[in-house]
């Protein structure tokens, strides 16, 4: 069964490379979703896959790459349907 979340990553996490590492994570994983920058200064991510590939983008979301200082991860459920993993333009 396909979980589906929505996050929203607060810290330093723009200008590190964030959505390049994450993107490249989910597809390690076998992720599907998204990740963009959010002009606030977040990232927000949708994550599709198994409870336990969800589970743990959630995991790597709350560290990030070298170079991130991830304060909090709000994490709701989310919805859509994704083939495979995308980086898309800042929201």
């Amino acid at each position: 069964m396909t979980e589906v979340r929505h996050l929203v990553i607060t810290g330093l996490v723009q200008g590190i490379g964030f959505r390049y590492s994450m993107a490249a994570q989910a597809r390690a994983l076998g992720v599907g979703g998204w990740v963009r920058n959010r002009r606030d200064g977040s990232v927000e991510a949708m994550v599709a896959g198994t409870g336990e590939q969800v589970a743990a983008m959630i995991a790597w979301s709350r560290v990030g790459p070298a170079g991130a200082a991830v304060e909090h991860v709000a994490v709701e459920l989310g919805d859509g349907s994704y083939a495979d993993f995308t980086q898309l333009p800042t929201a």
